[in-house]
């Protein structure tokens, strides 16, 4: 199950949560809004639903090097529920499997800066609060 590979430098959301398309469609409007242009490549298959992070692991494990990516959000139940849309950022590469949560807001500076390696994963995932979510970078 090789993952499509994400357009130029956006960074590919993959649904893996198909229990309602309304609010698929407000993720995908919430993303769009925060940014110039969009940061996306959205998959949308039935083939990724219930998707879960080992298994998406353990299939980048053995893919192709030129056919891996790095990192993917996941655009799972959590994400779909909660009114901040927080994506589910995983690590297919340094860390494979570490994972935490982007709401929204974030995703274009995240996706922006993994997007041209400008920052690793490690630093917004070792910057994310007590429940796993990255919300900036605390500068006081």
């Amino acid at each position: 199950m090789p993952l499509p590979q994400p357009d130029d430098l956006t960074s590919l959301v993959l649904r893996t949560d198909f229990s309602d398309e309304r609010a698929w469609d407000g993720v995908r409007a919430a993303l769009d809004a925060v940014g110039d242009h969009s940061l996306a490549t959205y998959i949308s298959e039935l083939r990724f639903a219930d998707l879960d992070v080992q298994t998406l692991v353990d299939e980048e494990a053995v893919a192709d090097e030129d056919d891996q990516i790095i990192n993917v959000f996941l655009a799972d139940g959590t994400t779909m529920n909660d009114p901040a849309h927080p994506l589910l950022a995983v690590d297919l590469s340094d860390e494979p499997g570490r994972t935490f949560r982007v709401p929204a807001r974030w995703f274009p500076h995240v996706s922006a800066n993994l997007g041209i390696a400008n920052m690793d994963f490690a630093e917004f995932a070792d910057a994310a609060d007590e429940s796993g979510t990255f919300r900036g970078f605390d500068e006081g």
